[in-house]
């Protein structure tokens, strides 16, 4: 019998020809295999659909995570949703494609020693990782604006119908800490966010203002109270492995051509489960 893998990816920004001649090319290993997708797939409704159909015919299941990129309302494309209604018609999407969300039943892969609970996450950002040096969300947005560093999240992602986008993060804290505690605990889980859900990655960021929209401190002990196998995530374009607690956090995207043209090729599939690939150990 085959037992199939757990595979993860992100960032694939698939409006750039190159990015897109990646997704393109990438195949499972064998009919079983699993993929987790972790947000930034594209900023157009018609490229996160074109990826995510091409990606679902050829693995065994695909879950999926809302990036920031993917909730942008783009001048440039015709699907004008914004906020919430945006995020919706992507679940409804994926639903079509056979593809999990965030919004559907946590579904347990079995192609391990054990069975682990696979939990795509959308819980956004807070602004409390704050700017060096400051100690409120108006004081860091303050020291971004300043240096120049200002997501274009600031433009194009609106919260609509919260107030904010940290009230927004809020709710789906909420909603999401209360579906985990529901989780089956015989199982273990496989976290996928597209934020690192401690702050620590964000500390090698060339501009550590930048810090503000990568995540929550509200998500700082998931990995422990939920009981993560790994936790995957995306969003840095810093692709590499580290461990908080005695738990694997795998940075898994393919980030923008200008990016990975200069590091040393590599599959943009990162194995997951089982096991860690032998150069990722600790």
């Amino acid at each position: 019998m085959t037992h199939g893998k757990l595979f993860a990816l992100s960032d694939q920004h698939v409006a750039h020809a190159e990015n897109r001649r990646v997704t393109e090319a990438i195949r499972p290993e064998s009919d079983e295999d699993w993929l987790l997708v972790a947000g930034d797939v594209g900023e157009k409704f018609e490229d996160i659909a074109w990826s995510l159909k091409l990606l679902s015919e050829r693995f065994r299941q695909v879950t999926w995570a809302p990036g920031n990129h993917e909730l942008w309302t783009h001048p440039a494309d015709p699907v004008a949703l914004r906020g919430r209604a945006r995020y919706d018609a992507l679940v409804e999407l994926c639903r079509e494609l056979g593809v999990l969300s965030p919004e559907d039943p946590y579904a347990v892969w079995h192609g391990g020693e054990e069975p682990v609970t696979v939990a795509p996450l959308f819980v956004l950002y807070d602004y409390s990782f704050h700017a060096p040096g400051t100690h409120t969300k108006e004081e860091s947005l303050r020291a971004a604006h300043a240096a120049g560093v200002v997501c274009t999240d600031e433009y194009l992602l609106h919260p609509d119908p919260y107030p904010s986008r940290d009230a927004w993060c809020r709710a789906r804290v909420a909603l999401t800490e209360e579906r985990l505690a529901a989780v089956d605990p015989r199982y273990r889980t496989v976290l996928v966010n597209h934020y690192p859900l401690v702050r620590d990655p964000t500390r090698v960021l060339t501009h550590p203002e930048f810090a503000q929209w990568c995540g929550t401190e509200l998500t700082a002990d998931w990995h422990r109270r939920f009981r993560a196998a790994a936790v995957v995530y995306g969003h840095l374009h810093i692709p590499r492995v580290t461990w908080h607690d005695g738990v694997r956090f795998e940075e898994v995207s393919i980030g923008y051509p200008r990016e990975w043209r200069t590091r040393p090729p590599r599959s943009p599939l990162r194995r997951i489960l089982p096991g860690p690939a032998p150069e990722h150990a600790p």
